[in-house]
């Protein structure tokens, strides 16, 4: 049985792919019913954000549960699987749990040290198992991501400085336009994200912000922790009116934003230009907007350009970061090797046990009492004893090519099946 990885990200990808590729959440458990439909697959989490579409897996058979992956992903996303073959990759068993452990602790992030991803890796697991579809194998898996993801941005600096996709966001507004203290600015985002970048607006020092969010008390809280206001959804194109930038990020499967009302708003004001950072996967605003006269249109290709460049300050981090999931994933493997050795150390005991048990049973109806029990326990110490060098030796070397041909011969000399 092994554990696999299979999906796409935002190297591996155009965010064309990525955003037809992507799951909102409340289609994610409709998603996992539908992975789970596969045999050969027995457990599975899905992980969609912004910079990727990940589906981990743990397969009863590998190349058909492999097949039944691509063909739930073609039908969810609408595009022929030859359309994003090109951009998936897969990882099975030590891999997926090394490139799951770099997910989580912020290296394989477009924003190095992504703080946001270690939420949404735990916000994924949770949505798999409220939908049931989660067992020993990746509860083990993601418990131990979660572990390296707080220890690497406690025993390292990868967290320093910009690492947030909401703060590089703003950060990106703050550079293309020099500064954003003079600027109004209209925030439209959903979520954690939401929080991220009103504290970010916040600490850019700008001069007026505008929370818009489907719930009117969220954009309340927002707005009062900024010192800003807030507008229904209703008024949104009254708010984009008012402001020099636009950021946002809301989640929604359909555009926010379309090209002609936004042209309309920009007719209003020719001399007072619109830039727009729009960080949502799928897109919010209609990329077509980036033609209307006064519009810049920033998106998450942007973003990544932006933050592939702050990278260099943090990359000397890695080889501290990468230590870490080292010891990590070894110690993963450790259990999981040992975990699957259980079954048969345990079969294997409970089949001696019954021999014991058996004999003591046939010779002990001649004897009394005491001396039957002194005869069981003799018996049964000389088997623990017996037994306690080769069952530790076969633990050790769990996982390894040594405790695979203890194993075997294990089962051909004491005729243990594969389900025993």
């Amino acid at each position: 049985m092994s554990i696999v990885v299979l999906g796409l990200n935002h190297r591996s990808a155009p965010l064309d792919v990525l955003e037809r590729m992507a799951v909102s959440e409340d289609v994610t458990l409709k998603v996992l019913d539908d992975l789970m439909s596969s045999p050969d697959l027995s457990e599975a989490v899905l992980l969609s954000t912004c910079n990727r579409l990940e589906v981990y897996g743990r397969t009863e058979r590998f190349h058909p549960a492999l097949a039944d992956v691509r063909d739930v992903l073609e039908r969810h996303s609408g595009l022929p699987f030859e359309d994003f073959a090109d951009h998936l990759y897969l990882y099975h068993d030590e891999d997926a749990a090394r490139h799951l452990f770099s997910v989580t602790c912020g290296i394989d992030s477009a924003v190095l040290g992504e703080t946001e991803i270690l939420g949404q890796v735990r916000r994924a697991f949770d949505l798999a198992r409220e939908a049931g579809t989660v067992g020993p194998g990746l509860v083990g898996l993601f418990t131990a991501s979660s572990t390296a993801g707080r220890k690497v941005r406690a025993r390292t600096g990868i967290a320093r400085n910009i690492t947030s996709v909401s703060r590089a966001a703003v950060a990106m507004a703050s550079a293309h336009l020099e500064s954003l203290t003079d600027k109004t600015i209209c925030v439209l985002v959903a979520g954690d994200m939401s929080a991220g970048m009103t504290v970010a607006l916040r600490d850019a020092g700008t001069s007026e912000v505008i929370i818009c969010n489907r719930s009117a008390q969220r954009a309340e809280q927002l707005a009062t922790r900024v010192g800003g206001r807030a507008v229904p959804l209703a008024d949104l194109a009254g708010a984009i009116d008012d402001a020099d930038v636009l950021l946002t990020g809301t989640g929604a499967t359909t555009l926010m934003i379309e090209q002609l009302e936004l042209a309309e708003l920009m007719v209003k004001r020719p001399e007072r230009p619109l830039l727009i950072v729009d960080i949502a996967v799928p897109r919010d605003v209609d990329p077509a907007a980036a033609e209307i006269p006064g519009v810049t249109l920033l998106d998450m290709e942007d973003l990544n350009a932006f933050a592939e460049a702050g990278r260099a300050e943090r990359r000397n981090e890695i080889t501290s970061v990468t230590a870490v999931i080292d010891d990590e994933v070894d110690r993963f493997m450790a259990s999981m090797a040992g975990r699957s050795v259980e079954p048969l150390l345990s079969g294997f005991r409970r089949d001696v046990e019954a021999l014991r048990s058996a004999e003591v049973a046939k010779h002990g109806d001649d004897l009394d009492e005491e001396l039957r029990d002194r005869l069981d326990a003799a018996t049964r110490s000389i088997l623990n004893k017996l037994l306690h060098r080769p069952m530790k030796e076969l633990r050790d070397a769990a996982g390894t090519a040594r405790g695979d041909r203890l194993a075997d011969s294990l089962r051909e000399l004491f005729d243990i099946g594969p389900d025993d």
